[in-house]
């Protein structure tokens, strides 16, 4: 007995060592030295079988569409798009009947899975407006019943302020008694408050940065702000899966724009360095500026950007960088500081931080931070600061109430203990998707989950399917994603309870089998016991 126990003792002990060197292996092969923990995204490749049913899906409704627009045309189907009029046949076209194929053969079958009208607060529940339609999604009537208590799993509530009770809501009504709704005015002229100038404050020294501006809304924070920062003989590198308002920001500001891969620091090393040695087009001048665009998580694949590599790319190539933090700040981090903090990096390696208030903090509007000289040149150059109406009162309280939550400046530690539970929460609901078999797109410490429909039909059957349960989802196809990429992308609280994502992911494993949805070609052994960041796989003889 004790000779048996000497040797599997030392079997323990050399299984420990070798899972220590192939974990350290892994790490220095995958992550570099500039990780100090693993970086683990997964993006599964489609299945063939399922990429050419997808293919075909698109083929057959392009098929029948154009039957119907012919029909249309020989007044045989009645005809809802808005189009020329007999009269108006010699003019200038004022509709482009092919630009709105897709919106009116295909989009219009399942248009009822958006726009959903919600009559309450939307927290981890929320009540719903039903509504239906005889004409196939072309109009809508109501009906006059609320569903009510559909679970939330499509607004970016990541940590729970989105609510009418509580300390938030309490602080925004007194404000909102004390200053009223509108400023009615710009911040250069009559609409600076002392509030403003406190949000300011305090936002600068949650990021850790000198200096910090808030705008009224998230997409102009890009759009408007982007073009006062770069111009004409500056070189713009895009992630090519950016966010529409970086995308509109960029073409606005007259840079000449390149696009590099998503997330693939080889792609963007060899823009840098074919950059640097060209020059601009033509003339071969050295570029004024570089400047890399990239977000915190990419709310369509949910994947985080490799910050530690990017960074290094700037520094070596002496370019600058803008980061949106649109979806990670709050969301990641120990202390909702967003990717920078969840890398452990230092703020002032990120030239320009850009985040909106709209999701974490439950309100609306964005901010930018970074060196104060640089923050003085937008409140005096940036078209959203000059022109636009400041933020209301009501929303900056918010925001502010929020903000000191979370970083522990209103005495509880209520903040602390949401940001917690929101990476428990998220750790979990991917963890048991996999081990039910779907494809999952992106990082595992991302709230936001991408999971694969692929085929055109599934996408509105998978939002009908969930709502008879009472799930609220977010379904997303094509032109938003890839033509054979389309998926549910749901949306983690630190609001949801466990009872509450349970509930969801039973209902999501029974829609899944109804709809065949789950396409892994990798099981995952599910236990109990395992620690959130530990996952085994095994592949499928299938």
């Amino acid at each position: 007995m004790k000779g048996q126990t000497e040797t599997l003792a030392t079997v323990s002990v050399r299984n420990l060592f070798l899972m220590c060197i192939a974990l350290q292996v892994y790490h220095a092969a995958c992550n570099g030295e500039l990780y100090s923990r693993p970086f683990i995204e997964s993006f599964e490749e489609t299945p063939m079988l399922v990429a050419v049913l997808t293919y075909m899906g698109y083929g057959i409704l392009t098929i029948f569409g154009y039957l119907r627009d012919f029909m249309r045309e020989w007044k045989i189907e009645k005809c809802h798009i808005a189009r020329e009029r007999e009269e108006q046949k010699d003019f200038v076209s004022l509709y482009q009947d092919f630009e709105n194929f897709y919106t009116r053969n295909l989009y219009m079958r399942i248009r009822d899975s958006w726009n959903r009208p919600i009559c309450s607060a939307p927290g981890a529940t929320f009540d719903l407006v039903e509504r239906s339609s005889n004409d196939y999604n072309w109009t809508f009537e109501y009906t006059g019943r609320v569903v009510k208590d559909v679970i939330n799993l499509g607004s970016y509530n990541y940590l729970g302020f989105a609510e009418n009770t509580g300390a938030c809501a309490t602080a925004a009504g007194e404000v909102t008694v004390k200053f009223g709704v509108g400023v009615a005015s710009t911040r250069q002229e009559m609409g600076n408050l002392d509030k403003h100038e406190e949000l300011e404050k305090l936002a600068a020294s949650f990021l850790g940065v000198e200096s910090a501006m808030a705008f009224g809304m998230g997409f102009a924070t890009n759009s408007m702000n982007i073009p006062a920062l770069a111009g004409k003989g500056w070189l713009i590198l895009s992630d090519e899966l950016n966010h529409a308002s970086l995308v509109l920001g960029a073409r606005l500001s007259g840079s000449t724009i390149r696009v590099f891969k998503h997330n693939n620091m080889q792609s963007l090393e060899k823009l840098l360095r074919d950059a640097i040695a060209h020059g601009q087009p033509r003339t071969h001048r050295p570029w004024k500026k570089i400047l890399i665009l990239v977000e915190g998580i990419y709310s369509m694949e949910g994947s985080i950007i490799r910050l530690p590599e990017v960074i290094a790319l700037k520094k070596k190539y002496k370019a600058y960088l803008y980061l949106d933090e649109a979806h990670s700040i709050g969301a990641l981090g120990p202390n909702g500081r967003g990717v920078v903090e969840y890398f452990g990096l230092d703020p002032k390696d990120v030239d320009v931080m850009m985040g909106t208030f709209t999701k974490s903090f439950g309100a609306a509007g964005g901010y930018i931070g970074g060196r104060k000289d640089l923050i003085d040149y937008l409140r005096t150059h940036s078209h959203s600061a000059i022109y636009a109406t400041s933020m209301s009162l009501p929303v900056v309280e918010q925001i502010i109430t929020s903000m000191k939550c979370i970083m522990g400046k209103d005495g509880t530690t209520i903040g602390r203990s949401r940001i917690q539970r929101l990476a428990e929460n998220t750790v979990y609901f991917r963890r048991r998707l996999r081990e039910m078999g779907f494809i999952i797109y992106g990082n595992n410490d991302s709230p936001v989950v991408p999971m694969m429909l692929y085929m055109p039909a599934k996408i509105g059957a998978f939002g009908r399917e969930m709502l008879k349960r009472n799930i609220g989802v977010v379904v997303v196809g094509f032109p938003a994603t890839p033509i054979i990429e389309s998926r549910a992308r749901f949306c983690i609280s630190a609001a949801h309870t466990k009872e509450m994502l349970d509930r969801a992911l039973d209902v999501i494993s029974e829609v899944g089998d109804l709809l065949q949805l789950k396409y892994s070609r990798h099981k995952v052994l599910p236990s109990l016991d395992r620690p959130f960041d530990e996952t085994t796989y095994e592949e499928n003889e299938e």
